[in-house]
């Protein structure tokens, strides 16, 4: 940028910023230094989110940053600024991601405000239309799956009329005309049962892509419920009452276990739809299970739950870290949610016989499985153990196709009573 660009941009009433996808301000104009009282050339080689109060990181990393990933443009999205003196600066952020020289930047104009009553009516706005997507889309996926269960019924009747007639000819062999009169039927029936498991293999295609779409759409009005709900409990808009307070924790509890099932929805979308890729390395399993405890620890406290870790600090395998962890969050929480208060959980892991795998196993003493769903246990949107609790009833379902995606696989053992023990085989490193 020439010197004079530089000059017309210091000139503008309003700050202008631009910074690489890693937060680091790459440019900012003398409006935004005024604005927020630092002296020339001070902001360049920081990190944009230093700027902002702790109200205006959540929103940005909750709906600015991700919008312009997604989109390559956010619009209006307000943010709140900590100036140099202390003091709070509202602003509107309007911004966009291109490619310059080689390199992706965000550029973003910030317009200083300071009426925010419109947005507590956007966190309306919003909370509303995510409950009516939501509505919505249970009554499609409800079409979608009745659709498909009709298309599989007259599947099965068109496959078992085929194997009928393939009988009925073998049988007729040597009788001539009649021979080819049934013969042409069955052509005509095979032609028949090859347009409808076509018609149902499209359905299946459309409900995977429907609840991908749907997923992504719905997560960005949840996840700016969530950064609302936020910037009210720290008391951005007055101070909060007890009683606020707990109606905002339930909205926020509401948002979040939304938000898992539809997580949940779109990582089955994309197994089924095979567009799930791995980034496999050598992972420590000591590691893993480390950055997975700290998210499971306050449900086994609140549950009076014991537990136990055998991990050796040299254990690692060829894994997908994300989706380990993943897998291991999933039979932890699981473990946890049926144990009785003063169980234990236990987690354990070692080299198999051969010593070209490495087995983690998770046990529990809670309330088991009943061995007539043993079989079924990883099919979707089963319900694994008797108690009802919430959930889709896809976790394990997800899990086990992760493990087979990373070269290895999951199972269980238990009976009623006595607990559970879900064991995850991956490749040794």
């Amino acid at each position: 940028m020439d010197h004079q660009s530089h000059e017309l941009l210091d000139r503008l009433p309003c700050g202008v910023v631009s910074f690489s996808d890693d937060g680091r301000i790459t440019f900012a104009n003398a409006t935004l230094g005024a604005m927020l009282g630092t002296e020339p050339g001070e902001l360049a080689g920081k990190h944009f989110e230093t700027l902002l109060t702790v109200a205006g990181r959540i929103f940005y990393q909750t709906h600015l940053f991700p919008l312009l990933r997604l989109h390559a443009k956010a619009e209006e999205v307000f943010l709140l600024f900590r100036k140099k003196d202390g003091t709070e600066l509202g602003a509107l952020c309007n911004a966009i991601r291109r490619e310059r020289d080689g390199a992706v930047v965000n550029d973003c104009v910030l317009l200083e405000v300071r009426e925010r009553r419109k947005y507590e009516d956007e966190l309306l706005r919003a909370r509303r239309e995510a409950e009516s997507a939501n509505a919505a889309l249970a009554a499609r996926t409800r079409e979608a799956e009745a659709a498909n269960a009709r298309l599989l019924e007259q599947t099965a009747e068109l496959e078992a009329q085929h194997h009928q007639l393939q009988d009925q000819a073998a049988e007729l062999e040597a009788q001539g005309e009649e021979l080819r009169m049934l013969n042409e039927e069955l052509t005509t029936r095979s032609e028949d049962l090859d347009r409808a498991r076509e018609f149902a293999e499209q359905a299946n295609r459309a409900k995977s892509e429907f609840l991908t779409t749907m997923s992504h759409e719905l997560r960005t009005p949840l996840n700016a419920i969530g950064g609302y709900v936020q910037l009210i409990e720290i008391g951005i808009h007055g101070p909060v009452t007890d009683a606020q307070r707990e109606t905002l924790a339930r909205v926020t509890r509401s948002q979040r276990h939304l938000l898992r099932l539809i997580n949940d929805l779109l990582n089955l979308a994309r197994i089924e739809s095979g567009r799930v890729e791995y980034a496999i390395e050598d992972v420590s399993l000591v590691e893993s299970l480390g950055a997975v405890l700290p998210m499971i620890e306050p449900q086994m406290v609140s549950a009076g739950l014991t537990f136990t870790s055998d991990v050796g600090p040299d254990l690692v395998a060829r894994a997908d870290r994300e989706k380990l962890q993943q897998i291991l969050l999933n039979l932890l929480t699981n473990a946890v949610k049926f144990t009785p208060s003063g169980g234990r959980v236990a987690a354990e892991a070692a080299r198999d016989e051969s010593g070209a795998k490495v087995v983690v196993r998770i046990t529990d003493t809670g309330i088991g499985i009943p061995a007539d769903k043993l079989a079924n246990i990883f099919e979707p949107f089963m319900q694994i153990r008797e108690r009802r609790t919430e959930g889709t009833g896809l976790g394990l379902a997800i899990s086990r196709d992760l493990a087979r995606g990373m070269g290895g696989d999951l199972v269980v053992e238990s009976s009623p009573g006595t607990g559970s023990t879900f064991s995850l085989t991956l490749p040794g490193a």
